[in-house]
């Protein structure tokens, strides 16, 4: 099961660069048309921001899945085990309740927008509001994963790590180098 997991994972970050590549490719291919050419691709900005809105939601449920969000855990750390598992699930239920508030304004926002046509491309608005149920749904499943974890003992909250301190923590192969001095002056 793990493994099917793994493999969607990869196809949704698989996904996610097509969509960055497409958007590229769009915006710069409008921009050199129109500095070399004085024209331009209708649907280009259309494309690229719905391109990027959906980029962005799935970059998110990408995160939520790999504990990659910044984020402060110091108070965590300093609580007793008991004291840091009920602060746990405590801001688990809050992002669940967070979710829940997501998925259920993109469903009301596609069902209203789902006859309603972009200006350029014709697409429904409704799949331009659907990527908040696209990061809605998995985003809840993973929180709640994450939360039944907590609550069996599978996930000890004292050694788990849900969120980033900062940065260079999100790159594991990224190796800290020897601060920089200045070099001595011999007299």
């Amino acid at each position: 099961m793990v493994r099917i997991i793994d493999f969607c994972f990869w196809g949704l970050k698989a996904v996610i660069a097509a969509l960055l590549a497409g958007m590229v490719v769009l915006v710069f291919g409008n921009v050199v048309l129109r500095y070399a050419f004085n024209t331009g691709i209708t649907y280009s900005e259309e494309l690229s921001r719905l391109f990027f809105v959906w980029l962005t939601f799935l970059g998110a449920v990408v995160a939520i899945r790999e504990h990659g969000h910044l984020g402060v855990d110091s108070l965590l750390r300093r609580l007793p085990p008991g004291g840091a598992k009920i602060a746990v699930l405590a801001g688990q239920a809050l992002m669940l309740w967070a979710i829940w508030l997501m998925i259920s304004g993109s469903w009301t926002q596609t069902l209203i927008n789902l006859h309603v046509s972009a200006p350029a491309t014709g697409i429904s608005m409704g799949v331009f509001y659907g990527a908040g149920l696209a990061f809605g749904i998995p985003a809840l499943l993973l929180v709640l994963s994450d939360m039944i974890g907590v609550l069996t003992g599978r996930i000890d909250v004292t050694t788990a790590e849900f969120v980033k301190d900062s940065e260079d923590e999100l790159a594991p192969d990224h190796q800290p180098t020897a601060p920089l001095t200045a070099p001595s002056i011999k007299q």
